[in-house]
């Protein structure tokens, strides 16, 4: 167990103190507040309510008669008062074990129960008179490591004069970043990006970890100088506002909050054209082939190279084939599969080269109507970019992994990709190009297919299985190319039934 004592000078450092300890909870933390009557248990409880619900006005009363209130928010949380209790297995009824299964609880007077309370338990102690008071926090290693990080989150924002802005949760993605609204007293939101500098996994492969095979960024600093490339030929990219580059602290514009799917969800079909002639337009560009200045850095932007490419297509048969083929994948089937991908990605070697963001689908496009010219789409996520074919992030439109764009939209898309891409360069070669295509594509959907079932897998996160269907109609759709018929091949081999719809 760990502590620390935070001075609060009034109500509203209580409030954003409340805030920052929001946004450090996760599903199964007990939360117990400890003080005097007076002390101001309430008014933190009811503070951290507030800024979970992101509602200033929402009615968050004590319970102290009713003993628990549950609120149902994208972290649910339950409001318990044991002030009123006469023993504590009187807990038991209250519905604490199943509110930690969910979400997290908010015990005000824990001394009634506390060995019935979780021993991994969180203990706020609040004292003082007035509107000033001290705050101790203790509990275990793990939470406090992450109200430190959403404290210095907190310092980063008073160093760039939003001390007093409100921070709100965001999102969070199926890596270890996670964003925040900031919202200042004047002016418009901006968005924390807040990504800590990942440790280097495991040696899988020649004395080196997945990242680092796969090239996948480690700190911000990629994020900065693509973003900042991006912004200079003229694409939407989000300005850099204020970094903190040891502490993988960033804040950015906020491009926006409409996407490019319609009201029914679904690909619209305008912004999806004018997303894939951005495509066109960025692939005219050199890439970057000297090093990027971020601070005294240079970002040298990787190449997407066949180790990286072979090492994606691996999480196929680790991770899903495992779950969802006939049968185990022998050695040698395996040691087939990884050859037919050896001799596909070899021949891609003379392929058009680009940079390539790798994340190019609807959840990183920001639809901005009010716009003009290409600064209409905004483009984020990012920070994985290489040097690699051109097709690839066609295919990451094409074939968006998070919603479905059916094959008729995907061919016009195609062709006005084409269209662009000729009435810019007469030497462009549809046909290599088509060809690129179809293997990014495959390649793209082998990877996501590994990756959506270790989510659930490894991570717990079991709300990515639902796009497997679409991955396998996308893979499906993509192994019908003829440079693709040894591959369709094995996949039957292997018992592996996929079709494309």
């Amino acid at each position: 167990m760990a502590s620390t004592t935070i001075e609060l000078t009034d109500l509203a450092a209580t409030a954003r103190f409340a805030e920052d300890v929001s946004l450090a909870l996760k599903v199964g933390d007990c939360l117990c507040l400890s003080g005097d009557l007076g002390a101001g248990k309430s008014t933190f409880a009811r503070a951290l309510i507030r800024a979970v619900a992101d509602d200033p006005d929402l009615e968050a009363p004590s319970p102290t008669f009713t003993l628990v209130q549950s609120y149902q928010l994208r972290l649910p949380i339950a409001h318990l008062d044991l002030y009123r209790i006469g023993a504590a297995d009187e807990l038991d009824e209250l519905g604490l074990d199943d509110a930690l299964n969910d979400g997290v609880a908010l015990v005000e007077w824990p001394e009634k129960a506390l060995d019935r309370l979780p021993r991994n338990r969180i203990t706020v102690r609040l004292d003082g008179v007035g509107d000033s008071r001290t705050v101790t926090v203790s509990g275990p290693e793990e939470f406090m490591a992450r109200l430190e990080r959403s404290r210095a989150a907190r310092r980063f924002l008073e160093q760039a004069d939003l001390e007093l802005a409100a921070r709100r949760h965001l999102q969070g993605d199926a890596s270890t970043r996670t964003y925040e609204s900031i919202r200042p007293v004047q002016g418009a939101p901006l968005i924390l990006m807040n990504a800590p500098r990942q440790p280097d996994g495991p040696p899988i492969r020649d004395g080196l970890p997945y990242s680092q095979i796969a090239h996948l960024a480690e700190d911000v600093i990629p994020f900065v100088a693509i973003a900042r490339w991006l912004r200079a030929e003229g694409f939407a990219a989000p300005e850099i506002l204020a970094e903190d580059l040891d502490q993988g602290f960033l804040l950015i514009e906020n491009l926006g909050s409409e996407g490019i799917l319609d009201d029914q969800g679904c690909p619209d079909p305008e912004r999806y054209g004018f997303a894939i002639d951005c495509l066109a337009r960025l692939h005219t560009k050199a890439p970057p082939d000297a090093g990027l200045p971020v601070g005294h850095q240079l970002h040298l932007v990787p190449a997407y190279d066949s180790r990286a490419m072979l090492i994606e297509v691996e999480l196929l048969t680790a991770w899903y084939l495992p779950e969802y083929s006939d049968g185990p994948v022998t050695e040698p089937q395996r040691q087939q599969y990884l050859d037919l991908w050896g001799d596909l990605i070899k021949g891609l070697e003379k392929s058009e080269k680009s940079l390539v963001l790798r994340d190019y689908h609807s959840p990183n496009l920001i639809w901005r109507d009010e716009r003009s010219g290409f600064d209409r789409l905004g483009i984020i996520d990012f920070q994985d970019a290489m040097i690699g074919p051109s097709a690839y992030d066609v295919a990451s439109l094409c074939q968006d992994a998070r919603v479905t764009v059916e094959p008729d939209m995907a061919e016009e898309l195609l062709d006005r990709y084409v269209a662009a891409r000729r009435a810019a360069n007469q030497d462009f070669v549809e046909a290599g190009f088509r060809e690129a295509y179809a293997i990014m594509a495959a390649q793209r959907a082998a990877k996501i297919l590994g990756i959506f079932v270790r989510l659930n897998v490894r991570d717990g996160k079991p709300g990515y299985l639902r796009h497997l269907p679409r991955m396998e109609a996308y893979i499906a759709k993509s192994l019908a190319h003829p440079i693709l018929h040894p591959l369709r091949s094995w996949f039957a081999k292997a018992g592996i039934g996929l079709t494309e719809s």
